[in-house]
């Protein structure tokens, strides 16, 4: 509240209350703890005033002074407090508390008795306050309404009519939060008494052909859509657009009657007041007070969601959001709370895994595994050294355990987290801008930022907590946002954003062109932000470029990577060039603060990327590999072979993969459910979360730990509460930082051959990756994979929209639907990781050139 902000007094049930201007009735009275029912009202929906549940009595002042009580109740959700007004809740004023049992019971006239057998039994508003605020008995003795149930919304999401409210607290979360046309309020009134089929032109929750409503359905039957009709989940019955990539067409927009796909939809489950939306997972699974939930942090990007993990009998069921204002207020992405099965699949680790004489992964003891896991890598590090592959999905904790193990055991600075492309920009770009900043740009900041400028991030499909948020802003006119990217996507428009086009590896040149009087320019010199993406790293000056611009502009600059873990392993020293705190390896003093808190000497010279790990390896250069978490799928190049060629490999994972199949010794790891830890998100806050589950598995910590005592050297790292002290032990690095990014790309970007195009891609949330595994209904709501271009490109190729073309890469094609946008010549975009599109497959990378060519009918 600012000093401008004028307070008003009221009293509620006799007692008095200040508040803001323009706040609710209800609002007011939670301040004073009086509960007021209801069923519609959420604090982050706009009011609406659907149920009544919330009704109470109110007096205001006449012309003449005198406060008078109005001729009936009204809806506290709905209305704002006034100077003097008086309110009398259910509490004190039987008028009231008449109107909600009246409310309760109209709800209840075709409410179903399924308490017993629905999801919701056990925490539901509904059973709450019929039994609080409604009758002792029912006065009813018809015919309950009744509709054929349950419709699939989604592959994910189930509705049962017969029991919702209309309270539309789902439809305000889509159009309000999400910005999906997702579900609607269709039809009028409560039926068509006349028909022998009361439900009849009834309002109903839905976004469906009105067949399946029975909307007009004079003869009250249940006709079944014909295939075509509709779009329905895994594609099925429609055309592709209703889950094609790129912004949406008309059919997706209108609410005749399509179900649409949302990255948010899980969220309507969680705050329908009812068990009117159910999830197909979780669907007679379990009833609530069967449940242990247990605070977590979400493992899937890098946004640092809170969540609530459901377990039974050892079992995880079920995830929800657990409310945090100051991150994820109280959305989840879908991802965030249907991916959790991939930790219990039947690909599990469950024992150590060492090769035999005969070449193959056979059982054996934790003993007998470290040991051989021990003597493999001693001999690699004496014949050239060890590479180790972190990956970006470690907690912080065991982050620093391998940032540490790699020092201290294998003596070598060559570790990388990233499973993917870098370069000398992008390592000093992290020990510059991010390493040891700690918490930088908030939520909250972006909330009031002005105007965000988003470089190599697309938000909604990599970060969806931050799409939400700006997407508030942009509504609540607080900040505008602009997007370098080859195309305005549909999350760009679900924000009203401004796009500037840009062809990839132009992204440096255009952002060193921005100048005063260019709006974006002015928007970021007026306290503004500028958002950089792990994917900016792949356009030569991208980086660079953005710190420029943020020193000449006064912008604020985060950065902002995909993976949970990611920011951590950074903080953590997890990268050749790094140490604990930021601490540069090359300086002397950085390196003897960490050799005395070790207990042992530090290479001084920086260590290798990723990207040139694996070439090391496959040279014969370096001598072994420790894997941790990585997938041959993400790592840059020919990894496999790389893989292949190395002496020894020790790999610590959790299911088996492509990569465990090359190890000589796989060590069983936990996931974050079976562990504790934290993660650092974005902003560089630490989101700790405790264990769920009891688990045999050992945390990479852990595992760590025990195969440093093979070498003699005690990591120190037995306990989590260990790690944590060791962590706090290092002071604020307060010497010289790395050298700050300062590349310009070479020449201008060459226009592409006749028949090739510029390759642009990044990762749709749900895709194809490790942990999106054995959950196939998230999977149907995935959005196909389709090839975005210009019809100019598309001519150019042969193609028309609503074909098909082939791209090929140097080792691959993949075969694709058309989607026309206006977007740069000679520019194609596919998904990086989808179902039938793997960019690994085709031996390319963004940024680089490939074929395109119409698929030849034959």
């Amino acid at each position: 509240m600012t000093a401008n902000d004028s307070l008003v007094n009221v009293t509620i049930d006799g007692k008095d209350v200040e508040v803001p201007a323009g706040t609710l009735i209800i609002r007011a009275a939670e301040k004073i703890g009086v509960r007021i029912p209801r069923f519609c009202d959420h604090p982050l929906l706009k009011p609406a005033g659907a149920c009544r549940q919330c009704l109470v009595e109110v007096a205001r002042p006449g012309r003449d002074g005198v406060v008078a009580k109005g001729p009936k109740p009204v809806p506290s959700c709905a209305e704002a407090v006034t100077p003097g007004m008086e309110v009398y809740t259910q509490h004190t004023s039987e008028v009231a508390a008449k109107a909600q049992r009246g409310i309760i019971e109209f709800l209840l006239v075709n409410h179903p008795l399924d308490c017993p057998i629905c999801d919701k039994g056990g925490e539901c508003p509904l059973q709450n306050q019929a039994l609080s605020d409604g009758r002792a008995e029912s006065r009813f003795v018809d015919v309950k309404r009744t509709y054929p149930k349950p419709v699939q919304v989604t592959s994910e999401i189930l509705l049962d009519r017969d029991r919702c409210i209309l309270c539309q607290r789902c439809t305000r979360f889509q159009s309000q939060i999400a910005g999906d046309p997702f579900i609607a309020l269709q039809g009028r009134g409560g039926g068509s008494p006349g028909f022998e089929v009361h439900s009849l032109n009834g309002s109903q929750i839905g976004g469906f052909d009105a067949r399946v409503l029975n909307f007009s359905d004079s003869d009250g039957g249940c006709a079944e859509p014909a295939p075509g009709d509709y779009v329905g989940s895994y594609g099925s019955y429609g055309p592709a657009e209703g889950f094609a990539a790129g912004p949406m067409e008309p059919a997706e927009t209108d609410e005749s009657g399509r179900p649409f796909s949302s990255y948010f939809s899980g969220n309507i489950i969680q705050i329908c007041p009812v068990g009117a939306l159910t999830s197909s997972a979780y669907r007679f699974r379990s009833r609530p007070f069967d449940l242990v939930s247990v605070p977590g942090v979400t493992e899937h990007d890098a946004s640092g969601s809170a969540i609530r993990v459901d377990y039974r009998r050892g079992e995880v069921l079920r995830r929800l959001a657990w409310e945090d204002p100051e991150v994820n207020e109280d959305w989840i992405t879908d991802k965030d709370r249907f991916a959790f099965r991939w930790q219990s699949g039947p690909d599990r680790l469950t024992h150590p895994l060492v090769r035999d004489a005969s070449g193959e992964l056979a059982a054996t003891s934790w003993e007998d595994a470290l040991d051989v896991a021990a003597r493999g890598l001693a001999a690699a590090k004496a014949h050239g050294g060890v590479g180790v592959l972190a990956g970006g999905r470690l907690t912080m904790e065991d982050a620093y355990a391998y940032s540490k193990f790699a020092r201290t055991v294998l003596g070598t600075n060559d570790i990388d987290f990233r499973t993917r492309p870098a370069s000398p920009e992008e390592d000093a770009f992290l020990g510059f801008v991010v390493a040891g900043s700690g918490r930088g740009v908030t939520y909250g900041d972006l909330e009031k930022a002005g105007h965000v400028l988003a470089v190599g991030f697309e938000a909604e499909e990599e970060c969806g907590s931050v799409f939400l948020r700006l997407r508030k802003a942009v509504l609540a006119k607080t900040t505008s946002v602009s997007v370098v990217a080859p195309y305005a996507t549909a999350g760009s428009a679900k924000m009203n954003a401004n796009l500037i086009p840009a062809v990839p590896g132009t992204e440096a040149a255009i952002l060193d062109g921005l100048d005063a009087g260019d709006p974006v320019y002015d928007g970021l010199a007026d306290g503004g932000i500028i958002l950089v993406g792990e994917r900016a790293a792949e356009s030569e000056g991208a980086l660079s470029a953005a710190r420029r611009l943020a020193d000449r502009s006064g912008a604020r600059l985060a950065w902002i990577p995909r993976r949970a873990g990611d920011r951590g392993a950074v903080e953590m020293g997890a990268v050749g060039g790094l140490l604990p705190g930021g601490r540069p390896v090359a300086d002397p003093q950085a390196r003897a603060e960490v050799e005395e808190a070790w207990g042992a000497k530090i290479p001084s010279m920086p260590g290798r990327s990723a990207e040139s790990i694996l070439l090391s390896v496959h040279s014969g250069a370096l001598g072994g590999l420790l894997l941790g978490g990585v997938e041959v799928g993400d790592l840059p190049g020919d990894a496999i072979s790389s893989i292949e060629s190395a002496g020894f490999v020790v790999q610590l994972e959790v299911r088996a993969t492509a990569t465990t199949a090359l190890a000589d010794v796989v060590l069983p790891v936990a996931p974050p459910v079976e562990k504790g830890g934290s993660f650092v998100n974005w902003e560089g806050r630490i989101r700790p979360f405790g264990q769920a589950l009891t688990s045999v598995e050992r945390p990479d910590r852990i595992v760590l730990n025990d195969l440093a005592a093979e070498f003699g050297v005690d990591l120190g790292l037995d306990t989590l509460a260990d790690a944590v002290a060791q962590i706090r032990g290092f002071k604020p690095w307060n010497g010289p930082r790395m050298a700050p990014p300062h590349a310009f790309p070479e020449g201008g970007a060459e226009p592409p051959a006749p028949g090739t195009a510029v390759l642009a891609s990044w990762n749709l949330l749900i895709g194809e990756g490790a942990l999106l595994s054995n959950e196939p209904h998230l999977a149907g709501t995935a959005r196909r994979p389709a090839a975005v271009m210009s019809e100019a490109t598309a001519r150019a190729a042969g193609a028309a929209p609503g074909g098909r073309v082939i791209v090929q890469g140097t080792i691959g094609r993949v075969t694709l639907p058309v989607v026309t946008l206006p977007m740069p010549d000679g520019v194609v975009w596919i998904p990086q990781n989808s179902a039938g599109c793997k960019i690994a497959s085709l031996g390319v990378r963004p940024g680089d050139a490939v074929t395109v060519a119409a698929e030849v009918s034959k």
